[in-house]
This record gives structure tokens, sequence and C-alpha cells, in this order.
């Protein structure tokens, strides 16, 4: 079996053969009794492919990274509000954001924010550990979204940012059905010194936007879309969903007339980019919203 030490507090394995979670931590954990293994499992300790499970019988397949959390390590993730831990390395944080939490403080919001808290969380296992802004997501936006460890990797990702990144997945929840399958969206942004963001179907010195969508579903009131960003402008999906015609739901600063969800219906769902220090093509995702999938049924 190979092992691999991510940080001294988390140890990762690549699992080499059709196996089950329980069985194999059994194996990899060899000197640990039985009972304190499930204790490890139960605690939330563990991850596959970043995402932390607690099912026994999770199947694993040959090439699946398991990390094995310390009890300090577990304990400071859970002491989390607002986010929850996807993956950790010595480079990169890549966190699942609640709706309604923003990403870093303004100057005039000073309000929770994901920032804060993993600085926080970073700050437990040594006083002079920091993170740095990659991206943001809007406050109403939940999902996937990173913070750098190092000012290193902060520089090579936003410097590298356009080649780097191979996908960005949003699920959004709009207004109405939508009746075409699929399709794409091009116009040019710009911003009015109200901060609201217009589309123009020409090039008129904004900044050009293209959006691809596909329905998942739909029902005579909403659709549930995933849509993929070729580009990455601030509002993008917001103002290219209103130009379509379909709002976002519960967005009315981009033409949506009610909120049932008490949020915007916006999920960054995955992430995907060359990692900045390995060059190997990483994914992450973030569960969708169940709330999101049941509406559209």
């Amino acid at each position: 079996m190979k092992r691999k030490q991510i940080t001294s507090n988390v140890k990762e394995y690549t699992v080499e053969e059709q196996i089950e979670l329980l069985p194999y931590l059994l194996k990899v954990m060899s000197k640990s009794s039985r009972n304190s293994v499930k204790s490890i499992l139960t605690r939330g300790q563990v991850m596959v492919d970043g995402q932390m499970t607690t099912k026994h019988n999770q199947p694993l397949a040959p090439g699946q990274k398991v990390e094995i959390q310390s009890n300090k390590t577990a304990i400071n993730v859970s002491k989390l509000v607002g986010v929850s831990i996807l993956h950790e390395d010595d480079d990169i944080i890549v966190i699942n954001k609640e709706a309604g939490i923003l990403s870093v403080a303004s100057e005039k919001e000073k309000d929770q924010t994901a920032y804060r808290e993993i600085t926080k969380y970073v700050k437990r296992s040594h006083p002079e550990n920091r993170i740095f802004v990659v991206h943001r997501l809007d406050r109403d936006t939940s999902g996937v979204m990173m913070f750098a460890k190092n000012e290193e990797t902060q520089q090579a990702l936003q410097s590298t940012w356009n080649e780097s990144v191979k996908e960005r997945l949003y699920t959004a929840l709009v207004e109405g059905k939508v009746r075409t399958e699929s399709g794409t969206i091009s116009s040019w942004l710009t911003e009015n010194s109200a901060f609201r963001v217009y589309s123009n179907p020409t090039d008129n010195g904004g900044q050009h936007a293209i959006t691809h969508y596909r329905r998942v579903q739909a029902n005579k009131d909403c659709s549930l879309l995933e849509v993929l960003l070729e580009t990455g402008r601030k509002n993008q999906i917001r103002v290219h969903m209103e130009e379509l015609g379909h709002p976002v739901m519960g967005d009315k600063k981009y033409g949506a007339t009610g909120n049932p969800l008490r949020r915007v219906g916006l999920h960054a769902t995955a992430l995907s980019f060359l990692h900045p220090r390995t060059g190997e093509l990483v994914r992450f995702e973030a569960e969708v919203p169940q709330i999101f999938i049941t509406r559209s049924k």
C-alpha cells in the first residue's frame, strides 16, 4: 500500500484494490484495535478523495485517496461555523461555504466570514499560520471555494488562474421552466455606480462573458441547471440567467420575483484546476443542496 504524510496531522494512503472502507482502515492501521479504528471513522476523521465520510461499507477503488486526520485536527474542523473543509494539504485549503457567509470582510461588513473561520482554524495548529485569498464567492452563493496557505501559492494560482482552472461548474435553481435543454450565453458585462452589472450583446468596452448551461430537471415553476463558466466575471451567472428570462431564484437584484428558498439559488458545485505544486489535475466537489433538487422535481 502507498502511504504519504501530507502534514503532521494527516496521513494519506492510495488505494490499490477494490475494498470497503472499514476493512481498508483496519489493514492500514493494523496496530490499532478494531474499536479504535471504528471510532476514528465515526468521529469524522476519515476523508475519501477529499470528502469526509463515516460509512463503514463505502466502496473504494484503486487510485482513490484516503486521508486519516488526527483527533486534534478533527476537533478543529468540528469547531468551524458556516464552512466545512473538503481538502487540505501544505499549499491549499478547499472549503464548502454555506450561503449567507461572506467570503472576505469588506470595509462596511465586519460579519463572520469564511476567511475568518479558516484563519482561526489554521492558527489553532500554529499562531503564525495564515491563509491567502485566491478567489471569492458571493455571500448568498454556497459551494466550493479555495484559499492558499502561503503567499507563493496564492500568487501562482492568481497569475495563472485562466490557464490553471479547467472547470468551474455551478448549479443554479432558476425561476420558470427553461425550454431548451442546453445553450450558451455570450455578452459583454459592465458595472454601474450602484454596483449592478448589465449585459450587452455587442462589444461596448465591457468584459466578455461566456456561460454554458444544461437543464437537469424542471417543473412549471422552476428549473435546475448545470452552469459551466468559460469566463469568470462578477455576477456573470446571475446576469446571464436574467438575460435568459429565468432569473436565479431569490436573486431580486437580477429579476427574481420571490425568495422561497430564503437564499439565492446558486451553488458552486465543482472546481477543477492544476495543483500549483504538483501540476496534477485535481477536482473538488460540494454536494448540491437538497432543496434545489426537491423543489425542481
